[in-house]
């Protein structure tokens, strides 16, 4: 596991700080995230809540962001309503983000302890979808 954490992107944070503030309400958004895709540019999310198991908001972020054009994103965070900060992804994202992104960064952490670390460090020993398929003859 990298013990390295990288610069912490505040605007990030800050965006989806906003898009949860301002977009999620009642129960079936509760969440939003941000990217900021590999040419700048930011995207956001919120999830969208089922009892049949609604994507979370990186996942609703993944496909938002590759219907704008972005396909390469560099770093994420994902922040509860209601004020709750910054909240890590799920198992389910960690793996989706790993095998979409495998050179991620996602924000993670309270308060003063918020930090930038790899997505394989969220991670750790973790299946790899791409190290699994049958290459095609």
């Amino acid at each position: 596991m990298t013990t390295q954490t990288q610069h912490v992107d505040h605007e990030l944070i800050q965006a989806a700080t906003e898009v949860a503030r301002t977009r999620c309400r009642g129960d079936n958004h509760t969440m939003a995230a941000a990217a900021r895709a590999r040419d700048g540019r930011i995207v956001t999310a919120v999830n969208a809540y089922h009892f049949t198991g609604g994507p979370c908001a990186e996942l609703v972020l993944v496909g938002a962001a590759a219907a704008q054009g972005a396909y390469e994103l560099d770093t994420i965070v994902a922040v509860g309503d209601r004020d709750r900060g910054v909240v890590p992804p799920c198992g389910r994202c960690r793996q989706v983000l790993l095998d979409y992104f495998p050179a991620l960064k996602v924000i993670v952490g309270k308060d003063d302890r918020i930090r930038t670390v790899p997505i394989t460090d969220l991670l750790p020993e973790s299946y790899v979808w791409a190290d699994h398929q049958l290459e095609a003859e």
